[in-house]
Formats: C-alpha cells, structure tokens, sequence
C-alpha cells in the first residue's frame, strides 16, 4: 500500500471517529429489542396534551390528540375508544387534581367528555373502566380543620393549611355526551378508627381493627395518604386502591349497596366498605415497625389479569423512595379454601411475609424512579415495567434479564429530547401498557410505522434540557424558550 492510500485510510478512520465523537452517546430512543420481548405496541402518556402509541422499534404507529393534559393515567378500551382522565388546571382553586374524564375516539374526536370536582372534591390520577361501561374515579375530598377534630384527628397532625384531603373511589355512569352520574361511592372517611380522642365516635384499638384506617397514622399533610391508582377485579367484585402516603395496599368490596357501603355489614364479604385486605405496612395499623415496611412509595397496584401467569397475585411497582432503589414487585393474597382473605390474628399484620417475586437492579440503585411508575404481567412471564420519573420503559425475564428497553424523547410541554440529550427527568410518564397485536381496541386499525420521534417531530428537537428545580428548559437547537420544567 503506498503513502496516499496509506493516508488517505488514516483521514477516513478519523473522520469516522470525530463524526461518532461528535454524535455523542444516545441518551434517548430504543436501547434493546431481543428475541424474547412480547411483541406488540407500547401505549404511554407523557405530560402533555397528545397519547403515544409507539412499535418495538421505537416508531410512532399513532397519536391521540386533546384539549387538555393528561392527568397521569390513559386505557385504550377494546371498542378503540381512549379512555383518559385530563386535567382542568385551576378547576378547584388551592387544590391539585384533574376534573374531567373524557373517552376519544381513534381519531380524537371526543366520544364523551365529564366534569367532575367542586369545592368539596376533585379527581386525581387514576381512573379505571369496568366491564359494565362505567368508570372507577379516584378522588380528594376536603375536610377542614374542624370535620377533621370531628373524627379524632390529632390537631397536631394538621399542617399550615388545617385541612385534610381523604380519599374516595366513585363509580360513574355515562348518561349523555357530557354528562355522567356517580352510582356507587366509597369513602375512606366513613371507615375511620383513632385512639387519640375517647370523646370522638372513631375511637377505639388500633392494631385490633386492621380493617379500619387510623386517621392519625402517616404524614403530617392534607394529602396525608396520597393514593395514585385504583384497579378493578372482575372475578372477584373488588378494588384495589395504592396509597403511596403510608406505603399500604387497600382491597375494598364493590358488591356493596350505597346503604352497606358506608357500613361494616353487608356485600359478598359480610364487611361493608371496611378493608378487607392491606399490605405494605403494618405499622400503618400499629402491628409493626418501620423494619416490618415491605413496601415504599409504590404505584400502580393491581391484580394480573386471568389467562397471564400469575393470575390472581398483585402486582406493583415499589418506588423506594426512602431505601434508595427501586422494585416491581408481585405478591399472592392471602385466601382461605372458600377464597376469603385471611385476618390475621389480634395484633398481627397480614400476611404474605415476602413477595412471591421481585425485580431490583444487579446495582439496586441503577433502578429508581421518585414518583409515578408502573408494572404490568405479559403473556410470556415477562414482566413489562415503566420507571416513570427517567421515563425508561423496559421488559425483564423471570430472571431478570432485560429483553427490551426505550427511553422517552417526549419532555414535559411536548418538545422532543435530541438523542444525546439527557432527559433529566423532564420525561417523566406515569404508565407505559404493552398492547398486543390482536387486541380487539386495534382491530382495522392503521398501525403503520410513521418514524421515530425525530423523524416525524424533526421542529421540535431540543438539545438542551435544564432540571434544576426551579429552573428552565433549553429551547429547540439551543435556543431559551423560557419553559418552566
């Protein structure tokens, strides 16, 4: 070989060099799609006005548009409607929440559309169809200062606003394009025990009444327990309710009349709407410590679906806010022989001991997401998890190997994080739900690929990303667009 081809062989591989060097490592996209991974489309929400369907290969095979911003959770019904609660910022002025339930149609045309909230309520989070057409609202109530005395609440537990915001679960029925009534509603404030006040109606043995919730146990806040997801039992009549604030489970019966609801009588379980299952914490009902806590912040509590491994066990993602990393987690209820969950015996927490599986991180702490997240059981065994506060979506074996994975370009307001930019947690999404091919919501639908984010969204690239509180995003191609994060 002579000096010329000699260097002209050197010039090529640096010019190789400087054009990767110059790309810089992908931050953003698909990282891993191995044989294994359940094929099918991946449904996610990110905190913008526009829902995501998106192929294995990371392309964008469609989108649904709305008027409003996703509060949080979104459900594509097997008729190919969207279900999705949105957000009506300032509905309840001083209150967080959402307000509106709306269903979309494939092309986004608005189906049904529902304002629910007043100054006594508002929708926050998670919705949840049911088999009958209706929809499951998580729901605030307020309390103020006094109701809050009222039902045994140490004034000392109260902070600066001297409120307390309890959760309830309403079932809506839809009675017209706009509009919708509640017809079965479950309070936590009517299955309250306390031991602070005896001269209060709520009074009694805490850790004798694992089916009654302490209004004094948790944080010294009004969002003192802070659910974030509701899911519903078909086989069983029951719903199942996070509440991330005391790091419990609830399981409640459905079955229940509105008379039996707000009772301790009555329903397929003979309870009312007492607790008929907690887990998570047992010294949220003082039958354990802070080293009995088996979970941390979690999201996304549900049964998996009959037909999947595992059916009938619950599963969640535990954010381990106070530990440090992260777990998907999946636990087998406690049923006798007649399927009956099991009390536990005067002073002890319910049971199971441990987890029937767990996913961590070989590092544990190379798994964490802060807030929002979500698990769900594929057809396979694998195990499809979103860790939502990075926005990282990926699939793992029994085992724990992962199969695939893609993190979300989407940042909050819709721009699009370039490749090599790190998203900084401005893409947070709270759920990703693997679709399958032959679900009845995609029958006949258009599911061609249009491109990765960056092919179909190429004016909306940004390529810095700012997330010091308080701070603000970069513009697209550098530019200060003045977006809070």
């Amino acid at each position: 070989m002579n000096m010329y081809k000699i260097i002209s062989l050197i010039a090529l591989i640096l010019m190789v060099f400087c054009l990767n060097a110059s790309a810089g490592e992908q931050k953003v996209g698909l990282f891993i799609n191995e044989k294994g991974a359940v094929q099918g489309y991946n449904l996610f929400p990110p905190k913008t006005t526009t829902t995501f369907l998106i192929d294995m290969e990371g392309r964008l095979v469609h989108t649904w548009e709305s008027k409003y911003l996703a509060e949080q959770s979104v459900y594509l019904l097997e008729n190919g409607l969207l279900l999705r609660p949105a957000s009506l910022r300032g509905a309840v002025p001083n209150r967080k929440g959402g307000g509106k339930i709306e269903l979309l149609d494939w092309d986004s045309n608005v189906v049904w559309s529902f304002d629910y909230y007043s100054e006594k309520y508002i929708p926050h989070h998670d919705v949840e169809p049911l088999p009958n057409g209706n929809v499951l609202v998580l729901a605030y109530e307020f309390k103020t200062k006094e109701e809050a005395i009222a039902a045994g609440r140490n004034p000392k537990q109260l902070d600066s606003s001297e409120e307390v915001w309890p959760e309830k679960v309403v079932e809506i029925q839809k009675t017209g394009k706009d509009s919708g009534k509640v017809v079965w509603e479950w309070r936590i404030w009517d299955h309250l025990i306390q031991d602070f006040d005896k001269t209060k109606p709520n009074y009694g043995v805490v850790n004798e009444h694992p089916d009654l919730i302490d209004v004094n146990m948790g944080r010294r806040k009004a969002d003192w327990l802070h659910a974030n997801s509701v899911a519903y039992n078909t086989e069983r009549d029951e719903i199942i309710i996070s509440v991330r604030g005391i790091s419990e489970i609830y399981v409640i019966d459905h079955s229940t009349t509105a008379e039996e609801v707000v009772t301790h009588a009555g329903g397929k379980s003979g309870m009312g709407g007492d607790i008929l299952f907690r887990w998570g914490n047992p010294a949220s009902y003082k039958c354990g410590d802070a080293e009995d806590m088996m979970l941390d912040g979690q999201h996304d509590a549900h049964w998996v679906s009959p037909g999947l491994p595992g059916a009938g066990n619950i599963m969640l993602f535990s954010n381990g806010v106070k530990r440090g990393y992260a777990s998907a987690d999946e636990i087998i209820p406690p049923l006798d022989k007649n399927g009956r969950y099991i009390m536990p015996a005067k002073g002890k927490a319910f049971g199971p001991p441990k987890q029937a599986w767990t996913y961590t991180a070989p590092e544990k702490k190379d798994f964490f997401s802060t807030a929002v997240s979500g698990v769900q059981r594929l057809p396979n065994g694998n195990t499809l998890i979103c860790s939502g506060s990075p926005g990282i979506f990926f699939e793992v074996t029994t085992k724990g190997r992962i199969v695939w994975k893609y993190i979300s370009p989407v940042a909050k307001g819709g721009d699009i994080i370039a490749m090599e930019t790190d998203p900084l947690e401005t893409n947070t999404v709270f759920r990703c739900t693997r679709i399958l091919p032959d679900y009845a919501g995609l029958k006949n639908r258009d599911l061609t690929p249009m491109g990765t984010f960056h092919e179909v969204y190429p004016d909306k690239i940004i390529t810095k990303v700012v997330a010091n509180k308080g701070g603000k995003k970069g513009g697209k191609k550098g530019r200060n667009k003045g977006g809070k994060k």
